[in-house]
């Protein structure tokens, strides 16, 4: 069931289920925008690895130059109906290095010779792991580029995937490389790959690895694995969850990857959260909150992904002892941090009066929330007006006290002339619930509104030209403000002109075609007029 609409039969709620999610789809996708950190979702390979030496079958680099001018003498090497194995390994090390150029590799004139179904037949060479290792290692510089789907089309899919098992590390590593770039290149070639039963032994060497490089190249491999809209099937991701949960246990380079991992699998329904609840990470989660590296932000990616799942999933994280990192969270000197963090509020107090009341009780934490939401930069005063709303329109009349008590009606009242019509709404929505409060609990909250300038931005929002916010506006200000017997006195009541009194009405023709008075110095026409004798 949906998260905030097995809350409506709790409390009063302003903002639907939809309205709530679009607040964490946005912010996923900021989030991925921004995180500077993260490896690019496709990497070349343009240095070569460290290769152990001749006379045992490993691979050996020879140090020859190749540049796109050897291509036809590659390929006629190629073509040679007796080709021998060094020959061979020689060629294709030669359209390796020509696709390793670090700047603008000839990809397209490599495809236009037409080898490449040659590579795909080099990896099916058992026993030749020089030529499998050479042979991947090009197809993933191609791989890398925005002719991906050359090598879908080239059936290569299902011969990489087979070589995740290789007894070859290296030729383990580089399929899972290439693996990792078509994978990143979209979600329709990431299902393609999944589909092809790469994750199984891409997971084993991970659990297995030979060394620090495999498992660095797998685990980022796995991430492509489980990232992209629309997300990868649970089914297919869903062994991934454990081994990686593991990795947080450990002190290894690839935490990073691993962590964005875990915050792709969980971006989604209750399901793909409780997978990852379900490995025990929460504690290995929190532990990273308290690091300031590049672990941070997809760690607490994947906390706000828990805690916008259901009252339980949000309530495990409480109790696991969130709240006793927000406020540092809330100060932290990375914006994206600040942003982060306080759309993890904003989603703890879309929840039960309780986990409400969490947030509250947190010495320090609203005060820097209202903070925020007045002098943070717009993005994060955003997350934040959201939290101050939640509650505004979720809480307990106790709960919506503390939180005007500490200062959310200057906060709110502060966004009411942005030019953000769904920040508008959102405000205007917490600002009609707290008059209603004050109104229901005879507290002076609507003095308040008009002392922080809010009546007069809520008077101007009349003119504004979405349709809802001026609804919106006009229901404030008369509901909450006595502005119907302020109209009704000024078309009502009769004017003494000299020994005249005119009695007036709205003239048809300044009745906007919705209903409303047009602009205009005066909408009063007179209707009759009466003298009497002095």
């Amino acid at each position: 069931m949906n998260r905030e609409n097995s809350r409506r039969s709790q409390f009063k709620k302003g903002i639907d289920a939809a309205e709530g999610r679009r607040g964490r789809a946005e912010t996923s996708l900021s989030i991925r925008k921004s995180k500077k950190d993260e490896e690019l979702k496709k990497r070349r390979r343009a240095v070569p690895p460290a290769m152990p030496v001749a006379g045992d079958g490993s691979i050996v680099e020879v140090n020859k130059a190749y540049t796109a001018a050897d291509i036809p003498s590659l390929k006629a090497k190629l073509a040679h109906p007796n080709i021998d194995d060094a020959t061979l390994l020689d060629v294709v090390r030669g359209f390796r290095k020509v696709l390793s150029v670090e700047c603008n590799p000839p990809v397209e004139e490599v495809l236009a010779s037409g080898v490449l179904p040659a590579f795909v037949q080099m990896l099916q060479l058992d026993g030749k792991p020089q030529i499998q290792f050479e042979s991947a290692w090009a197809l993933t510089n191609i791989a890398s580029t925005e002719k991906t789907q050359a090598l879908v089309d080239a059936d290569a899919l299902p011969h990489l995937t087979k070589l995740l098992s290789s007894p070859s590390a290296e030729v383990r590593e580089q399929c899972a490389w290439c693996l990792g770039n078509i994978a990143g290149d979209s979600p329709a070639l990431r299902d393609l790959v999944l589909s092809s039963g790469a994750m199984q032994p891409l997971l084993q060497n991970i659990a297995q690895p030979d060394n620090d490089s495999l498992l660095n190249n797998c685990v980022w491999a796995c991430s492509n694995f489980c990232r992209g809209k629309p997300a990868a099937s649970l089914g297919h991701v869903a062994p991934a969850v454990p081994v990686l949960a593991h990795l947080l246990k450990n002190d290894v380079d690839a935490k990073q990857d691993a962590l964005w991992a875990l915050s792709y699998v969980s971006d989604g329904n209750d399901e793909r959260i409780q997978a990852v609840l379900d490995t025990g990470v929460v504690g290995a989660l929190l532990e990273v909150l308290t690091e300031d590296s590049n672990t941070l932000t997809p760690a607490l990616r994947t906390v706000g992904n828990i805690v916008s799942g259901s009252d339980t999933q949000t309530q495990a994280m409480i109790d696991a002892g969130l709240m006793s990192h927000m406020l540092r969270l809330f100060h932290h000197p990375k914006r994206t941090i600040r942003k982060e963090a306080c759309w993890v509020a904003s989603n703890v107090v879309a929840g039960t009066h309780q986990q409400i009341g969490a947030l509250i009780k947190t010495k320090g934490c609203m005060q820097r929330l209202t903070e925020l939401a007045m002098t943070a930069e717009w993005e994060t005063r955003k997350e934040a007006i959201w939290v101050l709303s939640n509650i505004a329109t979720g809480g307990k009349d106790t709960q919506i006290m503390a939180v005007i008590e500490a200062g959310a009606i200057e906060a709110l009242c502060s966004v009411l002339n942005v030019n953000d019509a769904k920040m508008l709404l959102v405000a205007l929505d917490a600002v009609d619930h707290i008059l209603k409060t004050g109104m229901e609990l005879n507290k002076e909250y609507a003095s308040f509104v008009d002392e922080c300038n809010g009546l007069t931005s809520i008077e101007a929002l009349q003119e504004h030209e979405c349709e809802e916010i001026y609804h919106k506006a006009v229901f404030i200000i008369e509901t909450y403000f006595g502005a119907e017997d302020e109209v009704e006195d000024e078309n009502l009541a009769p004017e003494v002109e000299g020994g005249t009194f005119s009695f007036g009405v709205p003239n048809a023709k300044d009745i906007n075609g919705d209903g409303c008075p047009a602009n205009s110095q005066s909408n009063v026409q007179p209707f009759a007029t009466f003298n009497f004798a002095s």
